[in-house]
């Protein structure tokens, strides 16, 4: 009885990945549900070919979706696994040359917010007989560098596999990191083109089936009791929770102990909705693009600890944020080296059961009434603050009021997508999350683009829910293909289009450091002033949209934006609302500041004003050592 299988590599790929499970909490699931893939020359024949076979004996064994974009396609791996907390995920396959690295943007994405995501770019010839084959860099100090190398930089682990019987050792490792949450990202395995064709006689224990246990690592309990110490002896403690609190499904863990102990949770972008409607210690976004509840109780805090987040600049505002002079962090991360930031004690471990032990160890200790008392003023202020904000106003509506109606429209399950431009930092101070998995905004990379093709992984991972793409023009400029995969697909997705005509955060930010919305908004080249400054370009956005396939719904205001929103959301088709809003209309003060560097010297008056006040505002910037 033979105990190996003839199979190409490509063959292999396939058969093994439908086979590899994650395991967490006693629940598996599997780990790779599909192939997202653009064919070309350098992987039509073998991975297409292999996921041809595999669609022929079962369509549900190896799925296979056909992307527009390659970046696309990645967005899509990621939103799906991000959706999934990163115990499922999807691979992505494109042939060699400008296929292959169209994928490193995404790749760059998943690899920042820590998300896993299977990569397979095709390569050169291993046996270099056809060299240099078409899309192939030369270089005249190597033959062995490929454009793929370009992949080593943002990935989590990279490979390539030049002879069949690499493959188990580079599949292998590949599921390693996919499935280490301290460690996941992009992975990106090579494979040179006719190196996927070629057949192996391959160990049949290669297929079998193959679960990876995603543990909850425990702290070191020495550690967890100088935390407890720390926090109990804290007159005015503030958490930061990010992601980590997601991903480690410690909702209702951080809910209990902040309550308890009454510590108020600011939430950077991936942690917001963290915490459940209405709940006490719940002080919304925090930093840049925080509210000013967090940000004021962030500036005083005595103690921050930090709960799965990496502390970004954002986050952080620029290290100007924590101001109190005598201010310490704690760090809880499964993340070793998210945990050491900001000089922190560094607490590395399961957000979960770190709680539950901090918890138990701090007993009944807790902030008094009076700093409870502060966490709930501050709450109802920024509440009015908020309310005033979202009005509608006359004429144009501002993103503001338009963000404040998708609030109230979407239900609990539903999603809502967003990655860059001005919308993030909007959303993050005045999104009130309704679930947990309400509020999905990519902001480590906020990669323009992100939008659609996230919302189309985010709805394959959980078809049960509406997903709504916020982008603005600018970003739908800029990736919008994978709308065509939705049609194709009978996947529905609801978009909303905001125009501005141009880039409005960057304007406003161009605006800020003084140089007064240069390259932001889309206009004709005056013929007068050789400048980008003419008219409004003759742009219909709607009728590209309804030419890819898309029901559209135009609205003018607030009223028809209502109106066209609940159409949307009962249609059984993707349906987008496209809407015109005002790009100078005001948006909500959260409090705290950005690091933009502004030109030291300069014959532009504007540009001197904003050096000036440049060199004020980064005088609260420090060092925690």
């Amino acid at each position: 009885m033979s105990h190996t299988i003839r199979l190409t590599v490509s063959q292999a790929i396939v058969r093994f990945l439908a086979q590899q499970y994650t395991k967490r909490d006693g629940i598996e699931t599997r780990l790779v549900h599909g192939f997202f893939g653009i064919f070309g020359h350098g992987n039509v024949a073998g991975l297409g070919q292999a996921l041809l076979e595999s669609e022929l004996a079962d369509p549900h064994a190896m799925p296979y979706y056909l992307a527009r974009n390659e970046q696309g396609a990645v967005h899509a791996a990621s939103g799906f696994a991000k959706q999934r907390d990163r115990l499922s995920t999807l691979a992505v396959t494109t042939s060699i040359g400008p296929g292959a690295t169209n994928m490193i943007t995404g790749a760059a994405l998943a690899t920042v917010n820590r998300i896993p995501v299977l990569l397979f770019p095709a390569d050169v010839f291993a046996n270099r007989l056809p060299d240099p084959v078409l899309q192939q860099l030369e270089r005249p100090e190597s033959q062995d560098v490929t454009v793929n190398d370009a992949f080593r930089a943002v990935s989590a682990f990279f490979d390539r596999v030049w002879r069949p019987e690499q493959l188990p050792a580079a599949l292998l490792g590949a599921m390693r990191v996919l499935t280490d949450p301290a460690q996941t990202g992009a992975v990106t395995i090579a494979l040179p083109e006719d190196v996927q064709v070629e057949a192996w006689d391959w160990p049949v224990e290669l297929f079998r089936k193959r679960v990876w246990t995603v543990p909850r690592a425990r702290a070191d309990a020495a550690t967890l009791a100088e935390a407890a110490s720390l926090i109990a002896t804290a007159k005015r403690p503030f958490i930061v929770a990010g992601g980590g609190v997601q991903y480690a499904h410690a909702h209702a863990a951080l809910a209990a102990f902040s309550e308890r102990h009454g510590i108020p949770v600011g939430q950077t972008h991936a942690g917001k909705g963290v915490l459940p409607p209405g709940h006490p210690m719940d002080v919304g976004g925090v930093g840049a693009t925080g509210t000013t509840a967090a940000n004021r109780l962030a500036a005083d805090a005595d103690l921050v600890i930090g709960i799965g987040t990496r502390f970004s600049d954002f986050t952080t505002a620029s290290n100007s944020l924590f101001a109190n002079p005598d201010v310490r962090f704690v760090n809880l991360n499964v993340a070793p080296m998210d945990a050491v930031k900001l000089a922190g004690l560094s607490v590395v471990g399961d957000a979960r059961e770190s709680l539950h032990e901090l918890d138990e160890m701090l007993g009944e200790d807790g902030t008094g009434e009076t700093y409870r008392g502060e966490v709930a003023t501050l709450r109802e202020e920024w509440d009015g603050t908020r309310a005033a904000a979202i009005v509608p106003i006359d004429g144009l509506p501002s993103q503001v009021s338009l963000l404040g109606i998708l609030n109230e429209e979407l239900a609990p399950d539903d999603v809502i997508v967003n990655a860059a431009g001005s919308a993030p930092g909007d959303l993050h101070r005045l999104w009130n999350p309704k679930s947990p998995k309400q509020y999905h905004v990519e902001y480590g990379f906020s990669t323009m683009g992100y939008e659609i093709a996230g919302a189309l992984g985010i709805k394959l991972a959980a078809p049960e829910r509406q997903v709504v793409a916020l982008v603005g023009d600018g970003s739908y400029l800029m990736l919008s293909q994978e709308l065509v995969t939705a049609v194709s697909e009978r996947v529905k997705l609801v978009v909303v289009l905001i125009d501005n005509q141009g880039y409005a955060s960057i304007g406003n930010l161009s605006e800020s450091v003084g140089s007064q919305r240069f390259g932001t908004k889309y206009r004709f080249r005056d013929e007068a002033s050789a400048r980008l400054d003419g008219g409004v370009l003759p742009v219909d956005l709607a009728a590209n949209m309804r030419s890819l396939g898309v029901a559209v719904i135009e609205a003018d205001g607030v009223v028809e934006f209502r109106d066209a929103v609940r159409q949307a959301l009962a249609a059984e088709e993707t349906t987008a609302v496209y809407v015109r809003s005002d790009p100078a209309a005001a948006g909500i003060p959260g409090g705290a500041w950005w690091d933009v560097p502004v030109a030291e010297v300069s014959e532009l008056e504007s540009t001197r004003e904003a050096r000036v006040r440049y060199e004020s505002e980064r005088t609260a910037q420090r060092r925690y050592l």
